[in-house]
């Protein structure tokens, strides 16, 4: 195995260099992975513009210890693994693997409770420098405390680096308690928001519609089974759901934009005791009539973070072909090429889920 490696580093906002590093050495208990892909996700793109969650706005820290590889929506191989490991995550050398994006510490009340998704410590992949390196590598050292899951035999190894998403999607749809009879809509239709859709079909809601100012992700949404598609920005998306259902409203929103307007349009859009989902990152505060929630609906707000016990029902809905990311991968680059690749995530006109093929 060779001694170096190339890797994207991250140094600042918009400062990312592709960079010679030695390729990490496996201690007791860790893996070592060849990066066969990882995904661009939206917090990339906010992390490399400068978003202040990520570097700090002068009163408080960053979240980012740079200089860091990014990358936490990955899958590869197992290059190099000691006997520990193997029987720990049951996976051997050769091994195609993915391994969830939160590194948890195990110890504080969050992780104890099974809520590791909610660590307080919440250290993750390509974020935090020298604990947890990320994926726009060849090469990616694997943490004794992650969670590795064996991708299973059948499923593309570069697609599988979706199921990061997908887990999300699951974890967010299921948060949202989809009945029968039940009117969802889902606005957004990027990764999540597609997978998110494919989910609602799955479960046969009354009527599914998907809210976008996107041509393109419209008819895709409409290819994975959207009874409706509307365009918020020619169309009022609270007047044409109330219209469709005499004027209720839908019974689940899932707001996947990161947009303030979307949180506003799902308030309006809701019908009372209806259940609002949120999962999303947003670049800006919201406000609104907060008596909404309470005094005039008594709406339920829920909010869905990462991927908790998800990987493996992804995995299977990957494996069976019931989730396809057809249409959501809009473009694959080689590692070389990381900064066309994040020029290409942020085309939102044109792109919709970007891999970095190491």
């Amino acid at each position: 195995m060779a001694e170096e490696m190339r890797a994207v580093v991250a140094y600042g906002p918009k400062d990312y260099r592709l960079t010679a590093k030695p390729v990490p050495k496996p201690g007791g208990g860790e893996l070592l992975l060849k990066v066969k892909a990882c995904g661009i996700c939206g917090s990339d793109l906010h992390a490399y513009r400068g978003a202040p969650y990520y570097w700090g706005d002068g009163k408080k820290p960053g979240w980012m210890r740079a200089p860091v590889t990014p990358g936490h929506e990955f899958s590869g191989v197992v290059a190099e693994i000691d006997g520990e490991a193997s029987r720990k995550w049951g996976v051997k050398k050769g091994d195609p693997i993915v391994v969830e994006q939160l590194l948890p510490c195990w110890e504080c009340e969050y992780c104890k409770e099974g809520d590791y998704h909610l660590c307080a410590v919440h250290t993750m992949y390509g974020f935090q420098k020298g604990v947890t390196e990320g994926a726009w590598a060849e090469y990616c050292l694997i943490n004794p405390g992650s969670l590795v899951h064996r991708i299973p035999d059948g499923l593309d190894v570069a697609e599988a680096a979706t199921v990061e998403p997908l887990a999300c999607a699951v974890n967010a749809f299921q948060t949202g308690s989809v009945r029968l009879g039940d009117v969802v809509v889902v606005a957004g239709m990027g990764t999540i928001g597609g997978f998110i859709v494919q989910l609602a079909r799955l479960a046969n809601p009354k009527l599914l519609v998907v809210v976008d100012i996107m041509e393109n992700r419209l008819d895709l949404a409409g290819k994975f089974g959207a009874d409706v598609v509307v365009n918020a920005a020619r169309e009022d998306a609270v007047k044409k759901v109330l219209d469709l259902t005499g004027g209720y409203g839908c019974n689940v929103y899932y707001e996947v934009t990161g947009h303030p307007n979307g949180v506003i349009q799902g308030l309006e859009m809701i019908r009372k005791k209806g259940r609002f989902v949120e999962f999303s990152v947003f670049g800006a505060p919201t406000t609104t009539d907060w008596s909404v929630i309470g005094d005039k609906k008594a709406i339920s707000i829920l909010g869905a973070h990462i991927s908790p016990h998800t990987y493996p029902i992804a995995l299977n809905l990957l494996r069976s072909g019931k989730v396809k990311t057809e249409g959501l991968i809009t473009g694959k680059f080689p590692l070389a090429d990381f900064d066309k690749a994040l020029e290409k995530a942020a085309d939102t006109a044109t792109s919709i889920k970007v891999l970095l093929m190491p």
